[in-house]
């Protein structure tokens, strides 16, 4: 995203001394001297144009001017079409009482500055005193960059989590900074100042409307400026901040949301980790198995040594996590520790033998390892039981498919980590939850954090969700939704909705055309429902 903060505008040019020197008068173009100045050039030929690269401030005493009206008004125009800053004449040589009528009305037109310089002036002084100013922004900007990544590099050695990073932007940039993820939802945010739900009301609608184009956008009609948030071809969010002043956000700030978006990206790629040794090594293991780090000879030779049989065994994935997460990273590091002294407490009391370490900030993972599938049910019986027991606060226990190979391991630990997850918006109490426990609604909760879902909800359905004029997005979807919830029948349908056959017909038309879809298609609709009983999981 290319910007022009650094350049000195063509109202910063005429307060400088050597141009005041010449009593320069703006005789057009008043709405263009807000225009920056990337350079000064000083010419006497008529087809300079073709010379200039745009943003360049000419000077010149008119002797190599057109001498008829429409020579000037072409003249004007080429200055203008190749972005042309402004264009400053020297009185006396050619022109004596002004410049001529004719250059002065197509340079309004044409937005052009047309400044007259009503005493003899050397160019060298002007071009000089420009040309400082330039260099001195840019290292002014220079410093400034240095100084952001100073600060951020620091906080990556730090381990600073998410809410240090918005907050310490919001800080530096004093506006509001929002850390969404690809459903929009707001996963941080620092409102410097302002009242939150002022910033966060309606956040979903608001984010999906903002027109910003590349990694890094600023969109003029709300004055927010976003970035990609991700690491290694994976995105995972946006980090957005509301700019202030009119016009593109200088420079600095956009250097400052993207470094602060790498800062985020490189912490969810680090791992701290505080456990002793052994536990360390369970976790090792276990990080191996679902990673693919590590063969399955390897894991099975490593987990012998540390008394935890893996070869010839039932092997069944456990991952818990309490019921309700702490907030804070000391309150939620404290909450993690107590959980896993109890889960290794409950394996040396039930005498089983597993694998047992963080998986990450929030819960625990075990890969008990029993002598045969027949022992399988109360084995699990009494390791929840003894949980349970040992836990000062309700712990949640996600149970995979058992396997009978090291490599099919991670299949079942993965399995109870989706369990767990789901088993947090489950009615039904029991010691432990398995897959048998977890319908399609389920299964889509727990994949609510998965890059790829929100991005086929948004494929699916974002046309929809941002459609403006007219019926609003929402309302469409609530015609969808009660559509496929009647199972296509129309009337139904639009009598659910107290609507009359012809308006919900037109919706459905309209939703037809927004997703390019046929409503009439069996498979059309099945996607369509999946993708709003994923909304529906994303939203909760």
């Amino acid at each position: 995203m290319k910007t022009t903060d650094m350049f000195p505008t063509v109202r910063d040019v005429l307060v400088l001394d050597p141009v005041r020197y010449g009593a320069p008068r703006v005789v057009a173009g008043h709405a263009g001297l807000e225009r920056p100045v990337r350079w000064v050039h000083s010419a006497e030929v008529p087809d300079i144009a073709g010379l200039l690269r745009g943003g360049e401030l000419v000077l010149t005493t008119g002797i190599g001017m057109p001498a008829s009206d429409s020579g000037l008004r072409t003249f004007i125009a080429e200055l203008a079409e190749v972005g042309c800053a402004g264009l400053v004449v020297e009185l006396g040589r050619r022109y004596t009482g002004g410049v001529p009528k004719s250059m002065a009305i197509a340079a309004e037109r044409a937005g052009l500055p047309l400044i007259e310089l009503h005493r003899a002036t050397p160019f060298v002084p002007i071009t000089e005193a420009v040309h400082a100013l330039i260099l001195d922004a840019q290292l002014a900007e220079l410093t400034a960059t240095e100084a952001i990544h100073q600060r951020f590099t620091e906080l990556t050695v730090e381990g600073a989590d998410p809410a240090e990073v918005v907050r310490e932007v919001a800080q530096l940039a004093h506006g509001p900074v929002v850390l969404e993820n690809l459903a929009r939802q707001v996963l941080s945010y620092d409102a410097a100042g302002d009242r939150p739900e002022m910033l966060l009301d309606g956040w979903e609608a608001f984010s999906r409307g903002l027109r910003v184009e590349g990694r890094t956008g600023f969109d003029p009609a709300t004055g927010w400026l976003a970035t990609v948030v991700g690491a290694r071809g994976h995105d995972w969010g946006r980090l957005l901040l509301r700019c202030g002043g009119d016009g593109p956000p200088p420079s600095r700030l956009i250097i400052l949301l993207e470094r602060a978006a790498s800062t985020l990206a490189l912490d969810r790629l680090v791992r701290r980790d505080e456990e002793g040794l052994e536990r360390q090594v369970h976790r090792t293991l276990l990080t191996g198995l679902l990673e693919h780090s590590r063969s399955a000879a390897e894991i099975a030779l490593r987990a012998k040594a540390l008394g935890v049989p893996l070869e010839r065994r039932r092997l069944v994935g456990i991952v818990l996590r309490s019921r309700e997460d702490e907030r804070g990273p000391v309150a939620a590091h404290l909450q993690l520790r107590e959980l896993t002294d109890s889960v290794g407490e409950a394996l040396r009391e039930t005498r089983l033998a597993g694998l047992c370490g963080a998986l990450d900030e929030h819960a625990v993972g075990v890969l008990l390892a029993l002598p045969g599938a027949d022992r399988e049910p109360s084995a699990l019986a009494s390791f929840a039981e003894c949980v349970h027991r040992m836990s000062t606060r309700p712990v949640l226990i996600g149970v995979g498919s058992g396997v009978d190979e090291i490599r099919e391991a991670r299949r079942s630990l993965l399995e109870a980590g989706q369990v767990a997850q789901v088993a947090r918006h489950a009615t039904r109490p029991a010691p432990y939850y398995q897959l048998t426990d977890v319908g399609l609604r389920g299964l889509l909760h727990l994949l609510r954090g998965d890059a790829r879902l929100q991005t086929y909800v948004e494929r699916e359905l974002g046309p929809l969700l941002a459609s403006r004029g007219g019926v609003p997005g929402e309302e469409l979807l609530g015609a969808l939704r009660a559509y496929l919830a009647h199972g296509r029948n129309k009337s139904a349908a639009a009598a659910a909705l107290h609507l009359s056959r012809p308006a919900f017909y037109e919706r459905l038309n309209r939703i037809g055309r927004l997703l390019t879809v046929d409503l009439e298609s069996a498979e059309d609709c099945l996607s369509l429902h999946v993708a709003i009983l994923a909304l529906d999981a994303l939203r909760d």
